[in-house]
């Protein structure tokens, strides 16, 4: 079973999504849509697939069935119904929309239609990630007490000055932590669990003429009565890789990006040695941290064959839309308190 999938939107992350198609088993780049024929037709030579600057006629591709969401953020709720309404399911940059309202639209679309929807979630799928989840829902940290993400990043004037929707409320839905530190935001809830309530600072410090924040903080209560710590930024001279840190009364974690720094559990077990050894000596440099093109396609091809499976056995992706929302809701909340001074409750 081949799927064949097309891309909208052809800026720089559009290059991953073709990079990780081209590597997976089942998947098959067929065509992309830009409303310039010319970028089309360049991006089409690069990677050997049509190039469209009609959508109408792009979600006319009968060989197109499913729809990889490549627009600027807040731009992305428009070509995801319109491929909904289309019959093609879709899979979507994150975050997959800039408000909760315009993400709540393509889900009731996709739903409605009856296709699968997806929001881009790289992270999840590294090795590491899914070992630390595993250690986690079988209760070797026995109670979790702490979890914090940092993103300490780097992004010069000219990333905000070029490209017209860095930096904005409309297209951005909101800077460090929306744009840079969802990823890390994803991976702290979907180890520490729900959310209660947020308290966070966010501010402009480093850059001139954006709307949005390049430092936040926010300090959380989630449901299972554990704190944690969001500390995010792209003024922090020369950018760091994110590190998340998962805290418990048995056992504690440290990854920096996917290189483990801390594997530590009271009652050692056989796979423990095995694991510290073959993450802890991973070389990385960058990571995004300084360059947003600085990035690997591994965690995008895996995601994209998690999500050809999930067509072929009818099953949900394990990013679906509804567990994309969640770091979106997350940071709206952020932005909420920061606004108000007040925290934010999610009861």
């Amino acid at each position: 079973m081949s799927i064949g999938f097309g891309i909208v939107g052809i800026g720089m992350i559009a290059d991953f999504h073709a990079k990780a198609l081209q590597a997976t088993k089942n998947g098959k780049l067929i065509a992309c849509y830009s409303r310039s024929q010319k970028k089309a037709d360049a991006f089409g030579n690069k990677y050997n697939c049509k190039g469209y600057s009609s959508l109408s006629k792009f979600l006319s591709d009968p060989d197109v069935e499913v729809v990889s969401i490549c627009t600027p953020s807040g731009a992305h709720m428009e070509p995801a119904i319109k491929a909904a309404n289309a019959g093609k399911h879709v899979i979507i940059e994150k975050p997959i929309e800039v408000t909760l309202e315009r993400c709540d639209r393509i889900i009731n679309t996709c739903t409605q239609k009856g296709v699968i929807c997806a929001g881009i979630y790289p992270n999840r799928f590294w090795d590491v990630s899914i070992h630390v989840k595993n250690a986690i829902d079988t209760e070797r940290f026995e109670k979790l007490i702490l979890g914090s993400a940092y993103i300490k990043y780097f992004r010069t004037q000219e990333y905000y000055n070029t490209g017209g929707w860095h930096g904005t409320w409309k297209y951005d839905g909101g800077g460090a932590l929306m744009n840079q530190g969802i990823h890390a935001i994803d991976l702290l809830q979907w180890y520490m669990g729900p959310i209660e309530s947020v308290y966070a600072f966010t501010g402009t410090q480093g850059h001139n003429g954006i709307e949005v924040e390049d430092v936040g903080v926010a300090t959380i209560r989630f449901q299972n009565g554990a704190l944690g710590v969001i500390e995010g930024s792209t003024a922090i001279y020369p950018g760091y890789q994110k590190k998340i840190e998962i805290g418990g009364t048995k056992g504690s974690v440290i990854l920096i990006q996917d290189k483990l720094e801390e594997w530590n559990f009271k009652k050692e077990m056989d796979e423990d040695k095995t694991i510290r050894e073959k993450f802890s000596n991973i070389a990385r440099t960058g990571w995004g941290a300084s360059n947003p093109a600085n990035i690997n396609y591994l965690g995008h091809q895996r995601q994209f064959e998690d999500f050809i499976e999930a067509i072929g056995k009818g099953r949900k992706p394990l990013v679906d839309c509804i567990e994309a929302r969640k770091a979106l809701k997350i940071i709206i909340a952020i932005y909420s308190s920061a606004q108000t001074g007040k925290a934010i409750s999610f009861k």
